[in-house]
């Protein structure tokens, strides 16, 4: 059965009111208010990670729904209460590529997903933009759950690759290695879909700036 639809919080809600260190303490104290101005603060950001990550068909906020309910069920056991936004990210990471695995296995097995992107989009696009990110996305699916969360968080999030090492819990050399690997992946076969070939440079570009 489909959850509730919940709200995803506007990026303005990532900033202002206590820090994550009081919000984690209120956590643990069973703070009424606290579970709520977690979610405000740092939906936004896993809504925007999950539904880059996983693209079109993507049910994005019954997975950020997921996210948050691990981080509760795990947060008294956080070393660093100021870690709250890297230990959310490090969770939102797990999930996705517990996630990225099983869709490779219902392909295997030729169970179909939806081919529809999410109702609600990251951004708005247009038609043109809609089917070029379809695309892209087909070729995502060929790389391994690895690579594609690298690749995603570095091209499409914009994180740093200190960031995303941190996230991934592996070493800066390793996240090199996997975004070479998926970046030449990705650039061999976008080569040769003009439309979309475009949308790739222009993104390269902004990266490069």
């Amino acid at each position: 059965m489909r959850r509730a639809s919940l709200a995803i919080a506007t990026p303005e809600a990532e900033r202002g009111g206590p820090d994550d260190g009081a919000l984690v303490r209120a956590l643990v104290a069973g703070e009424p208010w606290a579970a709520a101005a977690v979610w405000n603060r740092h939906a936004p950001k896993v809504f925007r990670i999950v539904a880059r990550v996983l693209g079109p068909g993507a049910d994005a906020e019954d997975l950020t729904q997921d996210v948050f309910l691990s981080v509760f069920a795990k947060v008294s056991g956080l070393r660093d209460p100021d870690a709250l936004g890297s230990f959310i990210v490090s969770v939102t990471i797990r999930m996705l590529k517990w996630e990225l695995r099983r869709r490779r296995v219902r392909r295997i097995l030729h169970l179909s997903e939806g081919e529809e992107l999410p109702e609600q989009a990251v951004e708005p696009v247009d038609s043109e933009a809609r089917e070029a990110l379809a695309r892209l996305y087909a070729i995502l699916d060929a790389l391994s759950a690895d690579d594609r969360t690298v690749f995603v968080l570095r091209h499409m999030e914009g994180m740093s690759l200190p960031e995303i090492a941190g996230a991934v819990s592996v070493s800066l050399a390793t996240v090199k290695r996997r975004l070479s690997r998926a970046t030449e992946h990705v650039s061999s076969q976008v080569e040769h879909d003009a439309s979309l070939a475009a949308y790739w440079r222009k993104g390269k570009a902004r990266d490069e700036l």
